[in-house]
């Protein structure tokens, strides 16, 4: 097809130089004209443009039969090759499903559906706090408020450290 599609182009270019040296070069013109049958000029004319346009067409039809099919099959292969890319790539993650989580063994997830391979960890219900512990002393961590914060600039200078 690719060859095909090569000699069309070669002969859609070669009638377009010959058809703009016509044109723009009426010597050309009127010797090629001339080679034809003892019409009057007027009808020489006429019938040379007229094979000019037939074959001008024909030649347009044909580019574009070429370019349309060729289109279409690089169309096909392309979605052929997706297609056998996603079977490859659904066989890839089969095999690495298999591969990462063998039969019995408890896997975690994470956020986004990724299977790591630390084990599941079962929680057990907390132990009751009692009231004692909450009002304990050490029972929340202690947090610096911002005021006090030496890393933030609202605290006063003479607390911060020298840049």
């Amino acid at each position: 097809m690719l060859a095909l599609k090569r000699i069309v182009t070669v002969a859609v270019m070669i009638y377009l130089l010959l058809a703009l040296l016509f044109v723009l070069v009426p010597a050309v013109r009127t010797s090629v004209m001339g080679m034809g049958t003892g019409l009057s000029v007027l009808e020489q004319e006429r019938q040379f443009y007229y094979t000019m346009f037939v074959v001008g067409a024909v030649l347009l039809a044909l580019h574009l039969i070429t370019e349309n099919l060729d289109s279409v099959l690089l169309r096909r292969s392309v979605s052929q090759h997706e297609m056998r890319i996603n079977e490859l790539k659904a066989k890839l993650y089969d095999l690495q499903q298999r591969a990462s989580a063998p039969v019995g063994v408890p896997t975690a997830r994470t956020i986004d559906g990724r299977v790591t391979d630390a084990p599941v960890v079962e929680s057990r219900p907390a132990s009751p706090v009692t009231i004692t512990e909450l009002h304990s002393p050490n029972a929340a961590p202690q947090t610096t408020s911002p005021q006090n914060d030496p890393s933030l600039p609202n605290t006063p200078p003479v607390d911060r450290q020298p840049l």
